[in-house]
């Protein structure tokens, strides 16, 4: 079976990076950078979504001017890695919007976390009062970003 990559034209990846890079293009202006009538284009667009491929629109907000300029990586190791342990962590993460990002791993942690913070002490509650208190966790390895080289939303298409 063919990558669904392989299965978009030519059109509707440019589509998609378009929308990615500017997801309040309005339909007229997608349709005259693609080529494309309107209705034509916007027949397109609703097709990606109802494939999902298009799974939402959002805003991006900069950390920095949102008082946020600190990034950790902060992976976390469980007690247990059975199903009803996971779940749970996984529950109680959601909890929280200091962590922007929770991916569950293959390895010698569990998870790995990305904490958006705003200073020193921010960092230190979010460990002490957050991270080490959510269920099942028995050790957190932190590390804090310097500065941030590359940073999309945006995938290859």
């Amino acid at each position: 079976m063919p990558t669904l990559k392989w299965m978009l034209d030519e059109r509707d990846r440019a589509i998609l990076r378009l929308l990615q890079q500017d997801g309040r293009l309005t339909n007229l202006d997608l349709a005259a950078q693609i080529n494309l009538s309107p209705s034509a284009c916007l027949r397109r667009v609703k097709l990606l979504e109802e494939r999902g491929l298009i799974s939402r629109y959002v805003m991006l907000i900069d950390e920095k001017a949102a008082g946020l300029p600190g990034t950790a990586f902060v992976l976390v190791t469980l007690d247990q890695q059975g199903r009803t342990a996971l779940d749970a962590f996984e529950a109680a993460i959601h909890d929280h919007p200091e962590v922007t990002e929770c991916c569950l791993l293959a390895g010698a942690a569990d998870y790995m976390v990305r904490v958006a913070y705003a200073d020193a002490a921010d960092f230190e509650r979010i460990h002490t009062a957050i991270l080490t208190q959510l269920p099942g966790v028995v050790r957190v390895q932190s590390t804090l970003a310097l500065r941030t080289v590359k940073k999309t939303t945006a995938l290859p298409v």
